[in-house]
């Protein structure tokens, strides 16, 4: 019994000790050892809990370090903002439908980070009705109905994962974002910082990218077999 005791208070110590592993490419790949992330935490949510219970938020380890460093790190630089995390894979990657990547623990969807009329950070909201948020259509600069993309949190958010990567020895590999959108999040204060470290796309995807931002983080993986 009393091994049984030590085994139980030792184990959040054992599972974040935790490293996972990852195979192939992002479009062809596998993953072990993925780990979930957790649901909420003080400036941030998942996009869904359903996606919670059925295992479509795991990621590699470091990613999922960076992650929660980065959210972290926000809380001080940013302490009114909130963040939303969208689909990332499952816990031993794979083909995850409908995306053709998030195979191997090293691609992550977040929402764009929005604020209200009144100028207050909010959640973009998903639910079933528009697909999870993924439904979701920005006109203009980013607007959707009384809400707008705040391209400064967002700057502020891609700043914070390259340095929290760089600071582990990764990087980020690319920035999938609606191109039409990206001059406004150039014009943010980080706008510069993003062009000079970060690969954004150039062309438009075979989705649109305006409700989220993907993002590929580079970290060495195994070959995929």
């Amino acid at each position: 019994m009393k091994y049984l005791i030590l085994f139980l208070i030792l184990l959040p110590t054992l599972v974040s000790a935790a490293e996972s592993t990852c195979f192939g490419t992002t479009a062809n790949g596998r993953l072990q050892g993925g780990l979930q992330l957790p649901a909420s935490g003080p400036n941030f949510e998942s996009y869904s809990a359903t996606a919670q219970m059925v295992g479509r938020v795991y990621v590699h380890s470091s990613v999922r370090d960076i992650m929660l460093a980065s959210y972290k790190s926000l809380e001080t630089d940013l302490p009114d903002k909130v963040f939303k995390y969208a689909e990332t894979g499952f816990a031993q990657g794979g083909q995850f439908k409908p995306h053709k990547t998030h195979r191997n623990g090293l691609s992550v969807d977040f929402m764009v980070p929005v604020v209200d009329a009144q100028g207050l950070s909010v959640h973009l909201p998903t639910h079933p009705l528009n697909r999870f948020g993924y439904d979701i259509e920005f006109t203009g600069r980013g607007e959707y109905g009384q809400l707008s993309i705040d391209y400064e949190a967002m700057g502020a958010h891609l700043v914070s994962l390259h340095k929290e990567a760089k600071r582990r020895g990764y990087d980020l590999w690319r920035v999938i974002f609606d191109p039409q959108l990206q001059p406004y999040l150039f014009k943010s204060k980080h706008g510069e910082y993003l062009r000079q470290n970060m690969q954004f796309s150039k062309k438009p995807s075979w989705v649109r990218h305006d409700e989220h931002y993907h993002v590929d983080f580079k970290i060495p993986c195994d070959a995929y077999f």
